[in-house]
């Protein structure tokens, strides 16, 4: 066959790259845009057909408009009581803020405390402030501090709303400039290249740019949503999987080039033996992302398609802008190193031929050890409690509203500011508010009156429905709050004909909880037989695809025991987000996959020569360079989400680095290779890999 002209050769990778560049240059700005389109307005992300969501759709009718309030507490300057004076000037000074921007009709008058040490009122501010609620909550606060001898602060959805903003400010900045600082660092550490990290990291940023712009375009069209959580994980998702997949990829080129083949001849065959193992290993992320949109939950919805939009990109990027540039710079990427022949087929380093040798003297025992290791830490998963995060501990510095909320809760009922919301029939008011004053946990219970105001007059009637607000004895966001809802839906429930229903914080956390725990149930054994499928299709085997899902499920595991004791024992928190191991299955699960991908796929390729027993040795010192550094990469990436102060993304970002690393340095590097070495042949089973007999 007739090779093409030379001059022709060079235009596909210059067509690529001005493409890319024309990609670049257009949507690169929407990396830093998707905050025009992204929302943290949490009850939009409430599960669908939960109670409490009905709830919300309910309570509509019983307002003249929707509104987000926020609670004013004062307390003594001495720490003593607060007179009528000192109450009568907080009610002057909420009665002034009629008319400010903002703020929806007349503030409550201010409400001492049983121990007369706290005063409190409610603002009605509007939901749609956006950008504006911090100055109308600054308003609020300058006419609350007129109170002489009295310190106010602000807590309630409208305080947190501005502290939760505040936490994402600046995130597609600060994020993407530590993601990329990290990835850059460790790529001139381990490859000592001066090109080469720039090329792989501006892949990245044109994946982002890329991604991003499509995702800005479908929220703008409410096709998908996008919080500050979505937003962050999107941006570390695909920073992380384009920088692995071009790992990959210029380790099998730069093979090929210290082979002596030619740059365009190299290239073809680095993508022939490369692009099948890194189009499966995006497809089970991608896949298993797309998963999500099985869940009940909305943000988990959210997170489905945006995740996988982002993989998508990421591995065009890989395929596409990679091979160009390389295949222009040739031995001049790896600049001021160069291919030796020595790295020809997969030479490897001096460490992996070391760890391959004692994966080959004792299989057993490696494996052996490493499994009573991963299984002892995983012993430990069933501690990890994902009942939700109290509100003291969403933020991990801190805050103003959470602050505010410790004040009003030292003073007034726990669950003041955030009572649970019953929508029930009129005509049974009485026994609904007699049935919740009498349920454990409950410290009052008043119908919403005709002047907007509970207690205040009779009670509205709406399409001969009332609402009646349920104060708790415990914060709302406690455990006992939720197991106080618990059993106040039951106990309405229960009073015939009055169809009742119980929202409100509390509740809304209650669905959340009970939605996570069963979304897990449903997702987790989808993800697992879409990776298993994946698996069996690549690799033609059976066996083998099962033992790799099973000790990436073991990793995972292995990850939330060691995950509890750091969160209880070392960082303090008391409890976990809900979505928080779901989001750790599919991320370290899919994730973990890919490693034994790029590990088997090379095993395959080498055992149809050598056998499966020297396939697997040969396989792991080929790549056991180019997929730790990939590891090492993956985890500092989501470890950059720890620079947002929410412990969600803390929580996530120690969960997926440390998972990674675990499965990178463990699980791939010795668990795998030892169960292949000693199994044998029939690893592959059904398949056969080669007449070879095995030694």
């Amino acid at each position: 066959m007739n090779r093409p002209p030379r001059g022709a050769r060079w235009l596909v990778p210059l067509v690529l790259l001005l493409v890319w560049l024309a990609v670049g240059g257009t949507l690169g700005p929407y990396a830093g845009r998707l905050g025009e389109v992204a929302t943290n307005d949490q009850a939009a992300f409430l599960p669908s057909k939960a109670e409490s969501t009905r709830v919300i759709d309910a309570q509509r009718a019983f307002q003249a408009e929707e509104t987000l309030p926020a609670i004013v507490v004062w307390t003594s300057d001495d720490r003593g009581t607060l007179d009528a004076r000192q109450q009568s000037e907080a009610t002057r000074a909420m009665a002034a803020l009629r008319g400010t921007p903002g703020v929806v009709g007349e503030a409550s008058p201010a409400v001492p405390s049983h121990d007369m040490k706290a005063l409190q009122a409610v603002v009605q501010l509007r939901p749609d402030l956006g950008d504006s609620l911090p100055a109308t909550l600054d308003a609020v606060k300058k006419r609350a501090a007129d109170v002489p001898g009295a310190t106010a602060a602000v807590a309630g959805p409208a305080a947190s709303q501005v502290d939760l903003s505040d936490a994402f400010a600046g995130i597609d900045g600060l994020l993407l400039l530590v993601a990329l600082a990290t990835v850059l660092v460790i790529l001139l550490l381990v490859y000592r290249s001066v090109l080469l990290p720039f090329v792989i990291i501006l892949g990245a940023v044109f994946a982002l740019g890329a991604a991003c712009a499509v995702v800005y375009v479908l929220a703008d069209h409410d096709i998908v949503r996008v919080d500050g959580q979505v937003q962050g994980i999107l941006s570390i998702l695909v920073i992380g999987a384009a920088t692995d997949y071009s790992l990959l990829l210029t380790a099998r080129f730069r093979e090929e080039l210290a082979a002596g083949a030619d740059r365009f001849i190299a290239m073809r065959a680095a993508l022939r033996r490369s692009s099948g193992a890194i189009v499966a290993s995006a497809a089970t992320v991608a896949l298993g992302l797309l998963a999500l949109l099985l869940s009940d939950l909305t943000n988990n919805r959210a997170l489905g398609p945006v995740g996988a939009i982002g993989i998508v990109c990421a591995v065009l990027s890989s395929l596409t802008f990679l091979p160009a540039v390389l295949v222009l710079l040739g031995n001049a990427a790896y600049w001021p190193a160069r291919p030796r022949p020595a790295e020809a087929g997969g030479g490897g380093h001096g460490v992996w031929r070391r760890i391959a040798r004692t994966v080959k003297r004792a299989p057993r025992r490696i494996w052996a050890v490493a499994l009573a290791g991963l299984l002892a830490c995983a012993a430990f998963a069933p501690t990890l409690n994902a009942k939700g995060v109290p509100f003291n501990e969403i933020f991990v510095n801190d805050a103003p509203s959470v602050a505010a909320q410790h004040t009003l809760a030292a003073h007034f009922p726990g669950g003041t500011g955030n009572p649970a919301v019953v929508i029930a029939d009129a005509g049974h008011q009485d026994a609904v508010i007699a049935r919740a004053r009498h349920t454990e946990g409950v410290a009052n219970a008043v119908a919403l009156g005709r002047g907007g105001r509970p207690g205040d007059g009779p009670a509205q009637v709406v399409d001969g429905r009332i609402r009646v607000d349920v104060t708790l004895k415990d914060p709302a966001d406690s455990d006992a709050a939720k197991e106080t809802i618990s059993r106040l839906r039951p106990a309405l429930h229960g009073v015939d004909g009055a169809d009742a229903l119980v929202g409100g914080y509390t509740a809304q956390q209650y669905d959340t909880q009970q939605t996570a725990e069963h979304d897990r149930t449903l997702i987790v054994p989808v993800v697992l037989a879409i990776i298993l499928v994946i698996l069996v299709v690549l690799l033609r085997s059976l066996l083998m695809p099962l033992l790799l899902v099973a000790t990436v499920a073991l990793n995972f595991l292995a990850t939330l025991g060691i995950s509890s004791l750091v969160f209880h024992h070392i960082l303090g928190f008391t409890g976990i987000d809900a979505s928080v191991p779901l989001y750790g299955f599919v991320f370290l699960v899919a994730l973990g996959v890919d490693y034994n991908i790029f590990l088997m796929s090379r095993a395959r390729e080498e055992s149809l020569e050598h056998g499966a027993r020297d396939g697997i040795l040969r396989a792991l010192v080929a790549t056991g360079g180019v997929i730790t550094s990939a590891g090492v990469v993956l985890a500092a990436t989501f470890a950059a989400l720890g620079v947002i102060p929410l412990a969600f993304m803390v929580q996530i970002a120690f969960i997926v680095a440390f998972g990674v690393l675990l499965d990178t340095l463990v699980v791939r590097s010795l668990l795998v290779p030892a169960l292949v070495r000693d199994i044998g042949p029939t690893s592959w089973w059904p398949g056969r890999l080669s007449r070879r007999a095995d030694q």
